[in-house]
């Protein structure tokens, strides 16, 4: 009689959590839960009424039925899934395939929780809301990408401001004295990229600290603005500061899908361009050699001036690189939108692009994220105030920039500069 001995299966070894990974997921995991506390507690104080989203502006000739939805019942539902999601990351972290997907729609659930208690018993102008975020968001994305270009080559570019500021300024003038919006385009990018040269000089050549000269160019670029405004003859605005706005350009087929047809694709040139530059600037720096060498100028100059690569060449390319899409950026408040130049008028969203560089990580795509989000919690105030919501204004103001303090200090994941953002390099 043969005995079979059967040998034990060995089980596969568990997956050993790093302590460093383990504190990244636990502080995530509180801040999130911290979140979903109050998604829950929105849900719990929203009134038992319809909340009704207006999918057509009041002036569009074909108006869409609005979206009604119970209050109440819909916040319960979001809130609850915001907690599972927050207790899932506290418990074993929220990865995998798809992880994406649940943390998008953790934030949809929290926003929708949100208005489903700010304007229960009210009509949310939905279309207006995505417009508005669209209008406020191309500036910043378009600064944020000059930011992004310039910080992966290690120069600190604190100067959007006044590169917009340039821009903007140019664009009215030429535009208004040449009747022709190419002109002002043209203009605006020259003006950037002469703010950006004067950044690169100064920078790379003589090894001015990055922080205070871009400090300097802002408050240079608003004085001469504002001296050259002031210059304009009484009474002579319509011969020298009155643009007026590009005109819309539907894409066909496009534009007629409901909603987010007129929203993305029946916009300005602009607009468009700020589309193409996201993909380019995202294509060019993570697939192109060019865009490697910028990388590694930013991360370890030293050895890529061993490998041959000219650092304070790439750095000086980068950075008027970067001067082109801020010149665009400034171009967008006066031709784009307002249709005339005033004092200051870029109004420190320079800085707010700065922000959307840092909280989107230095990489293309973070910032355009990061952007739109600002661009949509300043739309949200001019909205809540119209329908009278019961929460000031101004909370939603700061919401942006807590969310950028939250995220450079780690408690999302790991945030890290180029290491050698800011540091002048010396051939030796």
């Amino acid at each position: 009689m043969t005995t079979t001995i059967t040998q034990p299966r060995s089980e596969a070894p568990a997956t050993v959590e790093a302590p460093d990974e383990r504190r990244r997921r636990l502080r995530t995991g509180i801040l999130v839960l911290v979140l979903a506390v109050v998604a829950v507690l929105l849900a719990a104080f929203t009134a038992p009424e319809t909340v009704r989203f207006a999918l057509s502006s009041q002036f569009a000739e074909n108006q869409l039925p609005a979206i009604a939805l119970p209050a109440l019942p819909v916040a319960l539902a979001l809130a609850a899934y915001t907690l599972v999601v927050a207790l899932a990351q506290v418990w074993r972290g929220v990865r995998g395939r798809w992880s994406g997907l649940l943390w998008a729609g953790f934030g949809l659930a929290f926003v929708v929780t949100f208005l489903c208690w700010a304007a229960a018993g009210e009509t949310f102008p939905l279309t207006n809301q995505l417009q508005g975020t669209l209008n406020t968001a191309t500036p910043l994305i378009l600064g944020a990408l000059a930011g992004v270009l310039c910080e992966r080559a290690g120069v600190v570019n604190v100067a959007i401001e006044g590169q917009f500021l340039a821009g903007a300024f140019a664009a009215a003038i030429l535009t208004t004295l040449t009747k022709s919006f190419l002109a002002g385009l043209v203009a605006a990018v020259l003006a950037g990229v002469l703010i950006a040269a004067m950044l690169a000089v100064f920078a790379i050549r003589y090894r001015v600290n990055q922080v205070v000269l871009g400090v300097v160019l802002v408050v240079f670029a608003s004085g001469i603005t504002g001296f050259l405004f002031d210059q304009i003859p009484e009474g002579g605005a319509g011969r020298f500061n009155n643009p007026g706005v590009m005109p819309n350009l539907p894409v066909p087929v496009l534009s007629d899908i409901p909603v987010l047809g007129q929203t993305l694709f029946e916009q300005t040139a602009l607009v468009y361009a700020m589309y193409a530059a996201v993909v380019i600037v995202t294509f060019v720096l993570f697939k192109t050699r060019w865009g490697l060498r910028v990388r590694s100028v930013g991360e370890h100059p030293r050895a890529a001036d061993t490998v041959g690569i000219n650092v304070l060449r790439v750095r000086y390319q980068a950075v008027l690189a970067g001067g082109v899409l801020a010149g665009l950026g400034g171009a967008f408040f006066t031709i784009g939108f307002t249709g005339s130049f005033d004092k200051d008028l870029t109004a420190g969203q320079g800085f707010i692009a700065l922000a959307a560089l840092i909280m989107g990580r230095w990489h293309p795509l973070g910032a355009t994220v990061a952007a739109l989000f600002f661009g949509f919690t300043q739309q949200l105030q001019g909205q809540l105030q119209i329908i009278q919501t019961p929460i000031p204004g101004e909370l939603l103001v700061m919401a942006p920039y807590i969310a950028t303090v939250v995220a450079v200090a780690g408690l999302v994941g790991r945030v890290r500069a180029p290491k050698a953002d800011g540091e002048p390099y010396v051939k030796d």
